[in-house]
């Protein structure tokens, strides 16, 4: 401690404190938060409680401890000290810090406005798994600026990737014979090499280049020479164990509500009917319930935007 001055503190700002406190006597900002020792009241420091915590979970020795890049110095290197001290073990073997995140460029703060709860973007009608990709988007030793341009972004990613999902599902349909050895070759080379990234040092950047290089590829050859059932049913299964990691993508819906499903089939028939007005306006009110359409060759396609809308 520092000479001649008494720490009341948990945490400090300066390296040369070394020392730090296992107990602290009680005070009355400490409410009813106390035990009766010897010494009398008092408490745990702060430092204990996560050592304490950890070891009754996981062990004297565990694999990952991850934190904030705040808690390097002096958290972490008291949780150790104290750790291996009482144990005479190695506490963790891989220690995860991940930078700060910022919201529009600044510090996340109510007096700014740029405070956001997780509640609070769904009520703005974001998606979590939107929420979700652009926070696992990033490494996690980077500073992550969170904008809504960036979340609309994730938003483009994850309906890139629904999409190529459903063009795989619908060359099922087609049940097109044999294989194509370029097709497995580009699925199987992507999936490589998005293990490949997350192996070093989890760069998720890397791994979701890696995959969409692959959608891209294959998407060419799905609209130029067609993709094999077998090759389609490959590639979904990949695209399984991607999303297993990401948990970004959702299933197809297997059956929407009469009342939509009607809607399409009127619009269809709009459309047929060179009706365009009358199908654009049932086009708008099917985007309002939260479906999106596509029109394509083989009919038109349906996708759900917002499950929420239509429940």
């Amino acid at each position: 401690l520092r000479p001649g001055a008494r720490i009341l503190h948990d945490e400090y700002e300066k390296e040369q404190w070394a020392d730090f406190a296992l107990w602290k006597a009680w005070t009355p900002n400490d409410g009813d938060v106390f035990w009766e020792t010897p010494l009398g009241k008092g408490r745990p420091g702060w430092h204990i409680e996560c050592s304490a915590m950890s070891m009754k979970y996981l062990g004297e020795n565990f694999d990952i401890h991850t934190g904030g890049e705040d808690n390097i110095f002096p958290h972490h290197e008291n949780e150790i000290a104290q750790s291996e001290s009482a144990t005479g073990k190695t506490f963790v073997n891989y220690w995860l810090h991940c930078a700060h995140l910022i919201v529009e460029g600044k510090k996340m703060s109510k007096s700014l406005g740029n405070f956001y709860t997780l509640r609070d973007l769904l009520k703005m009608g974001h998606n979590p798994l939107a929420v979700r990709y652009l926070l696992l988007s990033t490494h996690y030793r980077q500073q992550l600026n969170f904008t809504m341009e960036g979340l609309k972004a994730a938003q483009a990613s994850i309906d890139r990737l629904q999409d190529y999902i459903s063009m795989l599902e619908d060359c099922l349909k087609k049940d097109i014979p044999g294989t194509d050895r370029k097709v497995t070759d580009i699925i199987s080379t992507g999936e490589q090499e998005f293990e490949n990234a997350l192996d070093d040092d989890l760069n998720i950047s890397a791994g979701l280049g890696a995959v969409f290089e692959m959608v891209k590829k294959v998407n060419r050859i799905s609209a130029d020479e067609g993709i094999t059932t077998a090759d389609a049913e490959y590639a979904i299964q990949t695209m399984d164990r991607i999303n297993s990691v990401l948990g970004v993508l959702k299933k197809a819906e297997a059956k929407l509500p009469q009342e939509i499903m009607d809607l399409i089939k009127e619009r269809e028939k709009a459309r047929q009917q060179k009706d365009f007005a009358k199908a654009d306006q049932i086009r708008d009110k099917l985007t309002e319930m939260g479906i999106e359409l596509k029109d394509t060759p083989d009919g038109t396609k349906w996708r759900v935007k917002n499950k929420k809308i239509i429940i």
